[in-house]
């Protein structure tokens, strides 16, 4: 047997046995039922995964794929799959809990409203909100990873004759806007072909939109959606909207002489041009103003007055609302089923309060709970609350947009809607066993987690959603071992399946400080595979390590007293 040796000193090491992890009793259990003498044949493989993993639609022709997949392996035998064969198939890709490679199946034919959108902020910026540059980058991989709304604030350059990217108000440094248009429409439907919302955050004059409109157009030509009517009552949808790209500001129709009673809204605070005093716009100005709202295809703005007034429904139009995460909070202790009926038709925002300097995250339930659709959020970061929005747009293909659940939609007999506030029931019981991991060994070096001696790890997971299933717990700690077995079972009642996100981080017990970080994923509930299933786990970034992963037992139940 292998034996792993840690340097303690000049003179004395410290010498473990290795070991290979061997089937544990769920694992054994599950292959006596449905296997013959010892030996599972395609069609026990096939029993067992309709009757014990729940693949009810699952044919002969996948029992036979996944015995090809394991062909290659030493302990694979023609007449069928021994106990080794069958544990290394559940281990493997073929039985993960949320496959990623999962179809959008979401009816995307509705109004762009009835879906959470994968959202960013700030997208630019490749750190904090202060002092880091800014760059192309965090857009291609915010792209790439699936999200569908980039965020950029425009600025006139130095000279005051071209547009840049930059967080206005602080040391941060700019990127040409040209580059970050160029890089959208490079990388915008490799991940998901559903439509891509570009926020503009606006502090130009008529002559730079000018530009903008130019630079814009000249861009994503055919890809450009352009509504036909500037007041539309309906979004489209995500379906009819297939790689196209949509502009979404506020119009500037105070250069037209309008008075509409909207008022600027900006995350920074600071007066938009089109703001201040009174202006005359000329006949060029005029011109330009129009080039510039033909762009738009999803209005944005706050009607004047209080937060009742920016939640007012209007029948004959819809738009788009941004709200600060504190702003927001404030608006649900009063406004909580007004907020919903507003975002049955229209765009909700939300965006991360101003004193959120290094780029952390807030609790994206909130926003979602009340029907907001782009609950905005810094994606160059890590976090809790960041791997429960990467969990999150796991579903629907990872396609970045998630159907909003039927509650949020729907009207009573008497125009009643969903309230939040209102107590919830249990729904139903997520049983999960933790039965083991592996994988460190090969992914982190020796002494990566400890110098004298192997990992002792254990795992936390509970369910991240509303306040009421927030739950986490966490196993036993498993000593001086690279492949941990815990074989524990965990509960957690559920009251909304349809936001609730299962949350799993591995983590190695320290007793001198703060814990090692082992792996972590967020994984939506409402997909989750059933039966005995692998869960690979990712880095802080969400990139899956290459051999590092669980092996859990999911079962769904109803509550007890059902």
């Amino acid at each position: 047997m292998p034996k792993q040796n840690f340097k303690v000193c000049l003179c004395w090491r410290r010498i473990f046995k290795t070991r290979v992890v061997e089937p544990p009793p769920a694992v054994k259990n599950a292959f006596n039922r449905f296997s013959q003498s010892g030996t599972m044949t395609v069609d026990d493989l096939l029993t067992f995964l309709i009757e014990h993993q729940g693949e009810n639609n699952a044919t002969k022709e996948d029992a036979q794929a996944i015995f090809d997949s394991l062909k290659h392996l030493n302990i694979f035998h023609r007449r069928g799959l021994h106990l080794e064969a069958f544990f290394r198939y559940l281990l493997g890709d073929h039985n993960l809990a949320h496959p990623p490679s999962s179809k959008v199946h979401h009816d995307m034919t509705a109004p762009l409203a009835h879906y959470f959108i994968f959202t960013g902020h700030n997208s630019y910026l490749t750190g904090n909100q202060v002092i880091s540059p800014s760059s192309v980058e965090p857009i291609k991989d915010a792209l790439l990873r699936g999200v569908r709304v980039i965020e950029l604030d425009l600025w006139p350059n130095s000279k005051g004759d071209g547009v840049e990217i930059r967080h206005g108000g602080t040391l941060t440094s700019p990127v040409d806007l040209q580059e970050c248009l160029q890089a959208i429409k490079e990388n915008a439907f490799h991940a998901s072909e559903y439509p891509v919302v570009i926020t503009f955050e606006d502090h130009l004059n008529p002559n730079l939109q000018k530009k903008v409109a130019k630079m814009v157009t000249e861009t994503f030509g055919v890809m450009l959606y352009r509504s036909e009517t500037e007041n539309m009552q309906q979004f489209p949808s995500p379906e009819s909207l297939k790689k196209r790209i949509l502009i979404s500001t506020k119009p500037p129709k105070e250069y037209l002489g309008e008075n509409r009673g909207d008022v600027s809204e900006t995350e920074s605070g600071r007066r938009n041009p089109s703001d201040v005093g009174e202006h005359f716009p000329d006949e060029d100005e005029e011109n330009t103003v129009v080039q510039y709202r033909q762009l738009i295809a999803i209005h944005a703005g706050k009607l004047k007055g209080g937060l009742e007034n920016w939640l007012s429904d209007d029948p004959m139009k819809v738009r788009r609302l941004s709200l600060s995460e504190q702003e927001l909070e404030n608006a649900i202790r009063a406004y909580a089923t007004k907020i919903v009926r507003f975002t049955q038709r229209n765009l909700l925002r939300v965006y991360p309060k101003g004193t959120r300097l290094d780029s952390s995250n807030y609790n994206p339930f909130v926003g979602w709970m009340h029907g907001a659709q782009m609950v905005a959020f810094n994606m160059q970061g890590y976090g809790k609350y960041l791997w429960i929005m990467q969990g999150m747009f796991k579903a629907n293909g990872g396609c970045g947009y998630v159907k909003k659940p039927d509650f949020l939609l729907q009207r009573g007999e008497n125009d009643e809607v969903f309230n939040p506030n209102a107590p919830l029931e249990v729904k139903t019981v997520l049983r999960v066993k933790v039965i083991l991991g592996e994988g460190w060994h090969q992914d982190f070096h020796h002494t990566a987690f400890d110098r004298y001696s192997p990992p002792d790890f254990y795992t936390r997971i509970g369910i991240a959603g509303v306040p009421e299933d927030k739950d986490v717990k966490r196993t036993a700690i498993i000593e001086d071992e690279w492949l941990p077995v815990w074989d524990q079972d965990f509960e957690f009642l559920i009251r909304v399946p349809e936001l609730a996100v299962l949350r799993i981080q591995v983590l190695e017990y320290d007793t001198t400080g703060r814990p090692d970080f082992g792996g972590q994923t967020s994984l939506p509930v409402s997909e989750l595979r059933t039966g005995i299933r692998t869960v690979p786990l990712c880095d802080k970034k969400g990139n899956k390590y290459k051999h590092v992963r669980l092996l859990l037992s999911i079962n769904f139940g109803r509550p007890y007293y059902l």
